[in-house]
């Protein structure tokens, strides 16, 4: 009923809208339903349900356990991709509504505007985006403010978070460590685990940094800027790489993942293999190119290592497809703008279902 509803409106009005103010105004609408306890348990009871008993697993040198990021066990393989919540927001609603973990940003150290507009396009006929909004967000100071009081309450411990990184777009190439770095430090505290984006295509240059030598000192910076922030315990960290990246290339950024040793990939970012201007398009465009990359991702890391695919989940087989391909995760954000509220957690317990 409330999908349907959603749809119906999403095609004579939301669709007709200006995308950008349109998120703010659902992102919003999100973050106030999630502030108080029965309207975020009325969501979590209705549409977000998931069944505990039914927790995912994987295999791990022949053992079965649950699936996890670090110490954290997750009630599905369904979670959210950056770019919905850059500044940490809407956190418990977005959970409410079935997501298993919600990673937040891109954030960087400093706040910064973003590209100018427009810099949000709906590409309905294809059931994609393309965006080239340029790491719009308040910066790491205000996230680690957010994050420190969701994790004050009960229901924000129970969240499950990740924090996506990324540098200023002012940083020159030769300091985009120290952005990394203080980025992981300010959230370290109040996240679960962290995602190091070097493959947004609207922020020049950043692509640049997944060529594993200059993607080392990145990462480096970053594992030493969660150890000072947070030296009680080891923060996962991953990597997002891009769709358009070779498979050589692929390989190298999965080969130092493994001796850096780092909890996993994040496969894959926007593509720019496309036509239709500045920007990386997401959601269904994106799929098949993603699924290869994923393939090709799990080949190539150990059993231990978590990959988490993202890119044209629209439906329950798009997201058996992906995790046939390898993955153990799933992100979604494209479908949750085309589908509405009821969607997160319907592919959730779908996925639950054997």
């Amino acid at each position: 009923m409330i999908g349907s509803a959603y749809r119906w409106a999403f095609q004579h009005f939301i669709s007709k809208s200006d995308p950008e103010r349109a998120h703010h105004l659902g992102l919003g609408a999100i973050a106030l339903a999630g502030a108080f306890a029965p309207t975020r348990g009325l969501m979590r009871a209705t549409v977000g349900h998931l069944d505990p008993r039914t927790a995912p697993t994987r295999v791990v040198d022949g053992a079965e356990q649950p699936l996890m990021i670090g110490p954290r066990a997750l009630a599905s393989r369904m979670g959210l991709a950056a770019g919905m919540d850059k500044n940490a927001e809407a956190v418990l609603g977005l959970a409410a509504l079935g997501f298993a973990f919600v990673e937040v940003g891109t954030i960087t150290p400093r706040p910064q505007p973003g590209n100018e507009a427009p810099r949000l396009w709906r590409l309905v006929d294809q059931r994609g985006l393309r965006n080239r909004m340029g790491f719009n967000n308040d910066g790491a100071d205000a996230a680690a403010v957010r994050l420190r009081a969701l994790r004050s309450t009960k229901a924000g411990r129970s969240a499950v978070v990740g924090a996506n990184i990324g540098k200023n777009k002012t940083t020159p190439e030769e300091d985009a460590p120290r952005d990394y770095a203080y980025c992981a430090r300010a959230l370290a505290p109040w996240v679960d685990f962290i995602v190091i984006n070097v493959s947004s295509p609207n922020t020049p240059g950043l692509r640049d940094l997944q060529s594993v030598d200059r993607l080392r000192p990145i990462v480096e910076a970053a594992r030493d800027g969660s150890r000072q922030g947070c030296p009680d315990r080891d923060i996962p960290l991953f990597v997002k790489i891009a769709p358009d990246l070779s498979d050589q290339e692929i390989v190298g950024v999965c080969g130092l993942s493994r001796s850096m040793r780092l909890a996993g990939v994040v496969a894959t970012n926007t593509t720019i293999d496309h036509d239709l201007g500045q920007g990386g398009v997401s959601g269904a465009p994106l799929r098949e190119r993603a699924l290869d990359v994923i393939r090709l991702v799990a080949a190539n890391l150990d059993d231990s290592q978590l990959l988490i695919g993202t890119g044209g989940v629209s439906s329950p087989a798009d997201a058996r497809r992906m995790l046939g391909a390898g993955a153990d995760l799933v992100e979604a954000f494209t479908a949750f703008i085309y589908e509405g509220p009821t969607w997160p957690g319907a592919l959730a317990r779908a996925l639950q279902r054997p």
